[in-house]
């Protein structure tokens, strides 16, 4: 039967970010299906909090948390480590973890995310989380798939901004000069594009030990947002609403299970059609 090729039972998926608001979901959608989950990110408190929520609604040991600073090599090392000793293998990667300028309340960013005023040290600190926490996190887990032959699965979260650019009137504020409305800052939108080429690259250059490698774009979700611009955005989108938290639970099956076991080094573009108007 397909709905076979989406048992996971067996297999062990490390997510990074797992503490934000996709990350949670992406857990659940792996739990769902079977698999442990390594719920890996930055802080030690939201990891807490957000693998007590799991276990009340899914066994304890199908979750097991990692404090892991995605742009350290050393410290990805060292959970990798962990794991290889206590025999564990990573089989999903999951590479989510990212800073991003989300827009709340009213718009919610400012106008140093102009282009003019973007300060380098912020340029470097995303860059280094979203883009080059995924390279190592690949580097190191992708490696030990392709090693022992067994292969595994990669699935890298960019956005529907890797494929066209933000639309700037979305956060437009009435009354401040052109100078001073802000804006989506420069790097979600080179992040994310990277994600899509990272995709590319490793799903050449491990497929013959079997390891695959795919990208997720998702579309804005909602997440109390202001009323304006969630209108402004929905009229953007053909089926006239931002995304649930929870609708890209079957694409993260999908992609991370044997139910996609021809697919590699795509970009799936969940937007709810907003790339295609």
């Amino acid at each position: 039967m397909a709905s076979n090729k989406f048992d996971m039972s067996g297999k062990t998926a490390l997510i990074t970010g797992a503490a934000g608001l996709l990350g949670v979901e992406h857990a659940v959608a792996l739990l769902e299906c079977g698999a442990v989950v390594v719920l890996t990110d930055v802080s030690e408190a939201a990891l807490s909090v957000a693998g007590e929520a799991l276990s009340r609604e899914y066994p304890a040991e199908m979750i097991l948390t990692e404090v892991m600073d995605v742009s350290r090599f050393e410290a990805i090392k060292g959970v990798a480590q962990t794991f290889e000793s206590a025999g564990r293998r990573i089989d999903i990667l999951v590479n989510n973890a990212a800073i991003d300028p989300k827009v709340k309340g009213d718009q919610g960013v400012l106008e140093t995310s102009r282009l003019e005023n973007f300060p380098l040290e912020q340029w470097d600190l995303q860059l280094a989380v979203g883009l080059t926490g995924a390279f190592l996190c690949s580097q190191v887990f992708g490696a030990a798939m392709a090693k022992d032959g067994k292969g595994g699965v990669i699935l890298n979260i960019a956005s529907d901004l890797s494929v066209f650019s933000p639309d700037q009137r979305l956060y437009r504020k009435e009354g401040l000069a052109d100078e001073m409305q802000p804006v989506k800052p420069v790097t979600y939108s080179v992040i994310k594009a990277g994600l899509v080429g990272l995709t590319r690259y490793l799903a050449t250059y491990w497929a013959d030990k079997n390891v695959r490698a795919n990208a997720l774009s998702p579309g804005g979700v909602f997440n109390g947002q202001g009323a304006e611009f969630v209108q402004r955005l929905s009229s953007l989108i053909p089926l006239g609403r931002m995304a649930q938290r929870d609708e890209y639970r079957a694409a993260v099956q999908f992609l991370c299970s044997e139910a996609s076991a021809y697919m590699n080094g795509q970009n799936i573009v969940m937007d709810g059609g907003r790339s295609v108007w």
